[in-house]
């Protein structure tokens, strides 16, 4: 059992195996300028992680406008909120230098969830939740521009 693990070992580690997302930062987006309108913490998230920039050498411009909105979905009998839903919205928009669109993409994400007894337990589980779907969405933008890049 130990010389086919040992083997396994060898040839998956010499045969140029890498995860997918080992490097997600293929390139470097560089852009004229980066407009951001919305939510700021989620705009400045996807411009740090996603290694977009600032250039004077190119002509086109990047439109980010995101969006977080928290909606109670249900209530009991007495009116107390028994549901949450969280929805994050992100639109990216290529534009060149005469402003017409180059390349839009809408992306979405959203979750629903049971309330909290606790209030403070129930920001800090909405805080975790938003961190995780802005980090979806991440993923998603960095592979929709190594697609999409040009």
């Amino acid at each position: 059992m130990k010389k086919i693990l040992f083997i396994l070992l060898f040839f998956i580690s010499h045969c140029g195996y890498q995860p997918i997302y080992l490097n997600k930062n293929l390139q470097n987006f560089e852009y004229s300028k980066i407009i951001t309108e919305g939510d700021s913490e989620i705009n400045l998230e996807i411009i740090d992680r996603t290694s977009i920039k600032e250039t004077n050498n190119i002509s086109r411009k990047l439109y980010i406008s995101s969006s977080y909105e928290i909606n109670n979905t249900s209530r009991s009998a007495t009116g107390k909120i028994e549901s949450y839903r969280t929805v994050i919205k992100v639109k990216l928009e290529t534009r060149d230098k005469n402003d017409k669109v180059i390349l839009s993409k809408n992306f979405l994400k959203e979750l629903t969830y049971n309330s909290k007894d606790n209030n403070y337990e129930l920001v800090e589980y909405q805080n975790f939740l938003k961190n995780n779907l802005v980090n979806k969405i991440i993923n998603e933008i960095i592979v929709y521009l190594n697609s999409q890049w040009f």
